[in-house]
């Protein structure tokens, strides 16, 4: 028998809505429990855990919010004690799944409880905002966003097919399980980009003929906080971080910057760790109209036509030469930086259109300048691409992982 199906939303405003889904995972014979964070009207079914508890799972109770009156403090207490009160019931194996219907203020209490659970637990987010930008309410969770079409307001002849369709998707997935695995083996995360894609695929290679599992991570700036997250989750044993082009972003206002904190979760969590400065050659725009005006006199490169590439100068490659230094300080377990003296990108190899040894130089000298005694770097006479590039950077980590 699969585990409960936990129901959130607000039953003031959407209490039909839930009902609806309830008795069809109910019929279906499927445990729900229905949790209420609405906090101006009274629910319209009955919870069996209702907003007050929510409330008071946050330090603060519903009357205190009605009292109030502030919009803004009664979404985040719901928030923080919907986040509270869903973990709860999770450890204590109460917890199969877990489904939300909202409209966008909804969706952010919803998620945010969501993006507290772990990954792999189903979550399902019918909303009117998941056909728009999701990434504040999805993070680096497993959420399933579906478009409500209309308003989660009321069951008319498009909701019904739509909550109906809800209902049949979370109890698929709470009631499907993986095939277990052979065996459970080490978990080591790759970043790559598409100019880095022949380096990491050999390296991938390499590793997993060793006995390793590799979780590769598109630099797109998700890519990069989701593999930080389960670095700092603690899941992963070694750290393969060939691409770290969102730094690039970072430094340039790009749009793929992955934040501030790119590179830490591995040194704070001392695993295993190469550092290399891939792609660190480009800032990464959306279609060529939309760079920004001060950067319309660089080289640019049309990846493709809703991406563009922006070639970073001496002065952006030293910035992000002293973040790689700063990241490889922090490291509270051995780490090494390998730099490819013939280019970090596909593009930045000899005759290539980002081609910039002076560049380059300037990375690298100021991670040098940076570092502090004792890590090792060590320069390779290859582009990042070359198959020799790739087995070094194996045989480093390997042999830390060894040792």
């Amino acid at each position: 028998m699969p585990k409960p199906i936990v129901l959130v939303g607000a039953l003031d405003t959407k209490g039909a809505e839930f009902q609806f889904v309830r008795e069809l995972l109910q019929a279906q014979g499927l445990e729900t429990i229905l949790v209420d964070f609405g906090v101006v009207g009274e629910p319209a079914v009955p919870p069996d855990i209702g907003s007050d508890e929510v409330a008071r799972a946050a330090g603060s109770s519903l009357a205190e919010l009605r009292s109030k009156g502030d919009k803004t403090l009664a979404m985040r207490t719901m928030a923080e004690g919907l986040t509270r009160v869903v973990g709860e019931l999770y450890a204590a194996g109460r917890l199969g799944g877990i489904l939300g219907m909202a409209g966008s203020g909804g969706t952010a209490i919803a998620t945010a409880a969501m993006r507290a659970l772990p990954t792999g637990v189903p979550k399902l987010m019918v909303s009117t905002v998941a056909a728009g930008d999701i990434a504040p309410y999805v993070g680096t969770k497993d959420i399933t966003m579906m478009p409500s079409v209309v308003d989660v307001a009321g069951i008319n002849r498009f909701s019904r097919q739509i909550y109906t369709n809800a209902a049949g998707a979370i109890a698929g997935m709470v009631r499907m399980e993986a095939p277990a695995a052979a065996e459970d083996k080490p978990l080591i995360t790759a970043s790559m980009f598409g100019n880095t894609t022949p380096c990491v695929n050999h390296a991938k290679a390499l590793l997993e003929a060793q006995g390793y599992e590799v979780l590769v991570f598109h630099a797109t700036g998700t890519g990069g906080r989701t593999m930080e997250s389960l670095i700092e989750a603690g899941y992963i044993a070694a750290n393969l971080d060939i691409t770290t082009t969102e730094l690039a972003d970072e430094v340039c206002g790009g749009v793929l910057s992955a934040g501030p904190d790119r590179l830490m979760a591995a040194a704070r969590r001392g695993i295993p760790t190469v550092l290399v400065p891939g792609c660190v050659d480009m800032a990464n725009f959306w279609a060529r109209s939309t760079v920004p005006e001060r950067y319309r006199d660089r080289t640019l490169y049309e990846w493709n036509p809703n991406v563009t590439l922006m070639r970073t100068n001496v002065e952006e490659n030293r910035r992000i030469g002293e973040m790689i230094a700063a990241a490889a300080n922090a490291s509270t377990g051995p780490v090494a930086i390998l730099l490819p003296l013939k280019g970090v990108s596909q593009l930045d190899s000899p005759g290539g259109p980002f081609w910039d040894p002076e560049a380059d130089a300037a990375c690298y000298e100021a991670i040098k300048a940076h570092l502090k005694p004792g890590i090792p770097v060590i320069e390779m006479d290859n582009n990042i691409n070359d198959p020799a590039f790739a087995e070094k950077a194996v045989d480093v980590l390997l042999t830390m992982l060894r040792s």
